[in-house]
């Protein structure tokens, strides 16, 4: 008798837990999705003028079988610096803004300056699919220095974070391993003068304190990582992101500059050529309050979960530029497969893990976002 009433109390407990709802939750390490509010028209990888750029300078032998997505676009921003010599006061810059003539040119000894090396690195990066953008940036100081700098931020799906890349001086700033934002640059400087922060060179990330820069002599005058840090007290980005496929059509449009306005802005000027910058009082210059909008986080997923007594209906989000596909996998030995943007699934256990990811016409693939759906 007490073996059949305890039997029945366990198939009673067992129905009980069969018919507790469905929660999910989202892996807490996950990258945040940050939607982009404040950029506008992407480069549109499907266009042919890529596939010619990647052919012609036959850039898929940089990479030496390299599967390091980070380690990739090193080794294209060195490839770039070796094609292209500094040349900041030669007497005319031949190209006309087209990425293709500056290599022509670079390729047979003409020297340009950093906008160059911006205009080329925007090109090499997104030809493989690396979202990259465009910025000008200066310390902006009264009665000196001041002056403008133009380099790159490269969206890195391995880090989960935008990081400055200077294809002009093949470097970029670390701290603690991870590669910095030009934003994040700027918080460094205007702490403690990027004490805590690593310059670091080539694909190899060798840390230098100090780069070699040529006055109008040709003498080399040596840069401190200090110095390097202050350019970025003022930092402007390009609203319109395809400079590449719509040039110079669109040569209008990027002369729109987002800028954040935060207090540092509100309360001092950037000094460009001894005057404020030529942006102040006119239509070009967009204040963005919110650093988010900033730092927004393409290839990245938000998910919205509904949950019956079985099943799930599961919503993605985001905002990847030239998305192909979404893709799910389910742990813990599931493949990959294509999905749309709404699914619904059958809930095979009591814990389902679910991961997604984007992939863009390129093939790259974005960060993994992770649901577990449990009762």
């Amino acid at each position: 008798m007490k073996i059949a009433i305890l039997s029945l109390l366990l198939s009673l407990l067992a129905l009980s837990c069969n018919k507790r709802p469905f929660v999910s939750h989202v892996e807490p390490g996950d990258p945040e999705f940050r939607d982009n509010t404040a950029f506008y028209s992407f480069e549109d990888l499907s266009s042919p003028k890529f596939a010619a750029l990647r052919s012609k300078f036959q850039l898929d032998t940089v990479f030496h079988g390299e599967q390091n997505e980070f380690r990739r676009m090193l080794l294209l921003r060195n490839w770039i610096r070796t094609v292209i010599h500094i040349g900041d006061y030669e007497e005319s810059y031949p190209g006309d803004g087209f990425a293709e003539n500056i290599l022509d040119a670079g390729l047979k000894g003409q020297g340009y300056h950093c906008g160059h090396y911006m205009i080329v690195q925007n090109a090499v990066m997104n030809s493989f699919g690396y979202v990259t953008r465009c910025l000008g940036a200066g310390p902006g100081v009264k009665g000196g220095p001041d002056g403008h700098h133009g380099i790159n931020e490269v969206w890195s799906n391995q880090f989960h974070k935008w990081f400055l890349s200077d294809a002009k001086y093949n470097h970029h700033f670390e701290k603690n391993g991870i590669p910095l934002s030009a934003l994040e640059i700027r918080d460094e400087y205007l702490k403690n003068k990027v004490a805590d922060v690593v310059l670091v060179k080539g694909p190899d990330r060798i840390p230098i304190e100090y780069d070699g820069v040529a006055d109008k002599k040709g003498k080399m005058v040596k840069t401190t990582k200090e110095d390097f840090a202050r350019t970025y007290t003022w930092i402007e980005w390009e609203s319109f992101n395809n400079r590449f496929t719509a040039w110079p059509a669109n040569a209008d449009t990027l002369s729109r500059l987002n800028m954040y306005a935060d207090d540092y802005f509100k309360t001092h000027t950037w000094i460009w050529d001894n005057k404020p910058h030529w942006a102040y009082k006119t239509n070009y210059m967009v204040l963005v309050d919110n650093r988010k909008a900033i730092e927004w986080t393409p290839n990245t997923i938000s998910t919205k979960v509904k949950t019956d007594k079985d099943g799930a209906i599961i919503e993605l989000r985001s905002t990847t530029p030239n998305l192909k596909t979404y893709q799910l996998k389910e742990l813990p030995d599931g493949d990959w497969n294509d999905i749309p943007s709404t699914i619904e699934t059958k809930l095979k256990r009591d814990k389902n893990e679910l991961v997604f990811r984007t992939v863009n016409l390129a093939g790259v693939i974005g960060p993994e976002h992770k649901v577990t759906i449990e009762r």
